[in-house]
């Protein structure tokens, strides 16, 4: 079994902390080489590629989608920690004609909630800095976290609950190669989370090559093993506005740099 294999293994079929799915599925890759020799439909020696691991193991069970998901205005990238280590979430914001009002779904605890009142509350009140048309902050507004079986908690959704809002009420998209994480205030700041190393590791497997992280806690990237810091750029900040600026997409009439 070659390390592409492997490496094609962890990424497609196992997700998890330790590595006893991972063991379960090579191990189900190896019976079936050998059943494959002892039948006569191969001969020794047998090496198992990357390419010839779904043949082993059927279609992969787990997808990498930040591209897609974040095509639109109102979904956002954001790296949470999980039963199994880190994981990335999306989060989407919808607006809709209607009472005023914020709904919620995904099966969010009440920090969570909290983070995304938070993240409404800066956004309606710092429009105006934003680009955005009052007549836009009119109506219902929906926050939904997707893997709705799935209990979600904690404050470090904040940065991303806002940049999904002032994604969709700018209508400019959230770039696909960024990830954050950071706790929000209403004030604009950026305040600092745990499961860093955790969260790095989820980004750098999913294939995102920007993470915002809270400012504070640069000194935990002294955990994550140097080969993910060199694929991924790092970006620090303080404020909502450093994070909109790095994350959102330009807009429609704003002028894009020449390439010569």
């Amino acid at each position: 079994v070659s390390d592409d294999a492997v490496r094609t293994v962890v990424a497609d079929y196992t997700r998890e902390a330790g590595v006893r799915n991972l063991e379960r599925e090579l191990g189900k890759v190896l019976r079936k080489a050998a059943t494959r020799i002892a039948s006569g439909e191969a001969t020794p020696p047998l090496t198992v590629d990357g390419a010839d691991v779904r043949e082993y193991l059927g279609r992969p069970k787990f997808f990498f989608e930040a591209g897609d998901r974040t095509s639109v205005p109102g979904v956002a990238t954001g790296l949470a920690v999980t039963g199994t280590g880190g994981d990335v979430l999306f989060i989407e914001a919808s607006r809709m004609d209607g009472e005023p009002g914020l709904t919620l779904t995904g099966q969010l605890g009440d920090v969570m909630k909290e983070s995304a009142e938070i993240a409404l509350s800066y956004v309606r009140s710092h429009s105006a800095k934003l680009g955005i048309e009052p007549e836009r902050l009119k109506g219902r507004f929906h926050v939904h976290v997707p893997a709705g079986a799935v209990p979600k908690d904690g404050p470090s959704a904040g940065v991303t609950m806002v940049t999904a809002l002032a994604s969709l009420l700018a209508d400019q998209p959230v770039k696909s190669t960024v990830g954050m994480t950071g706790e929000v205030t209403l004030q604009g700041r950026v305040l600092p989370i745990g499961g860093v190393k955790q969260k790095v590791l989820a980004a750098h497997r999913a294939g995102i090559t920007e993470v915002i992280l809270p400012k504070r806690n640069e000194g935990d990237l002294d955990d994550v093993p140097e080969k993910v810091r060199e694929e991924i750029a790092f970006h620090p900040v303080e404020t909502v506005d450093e994070v909109l600026a790095l994350a959102l997409e330009p807009a429609a009439d704003e002028p894009r740099a020449a390439v010569a």
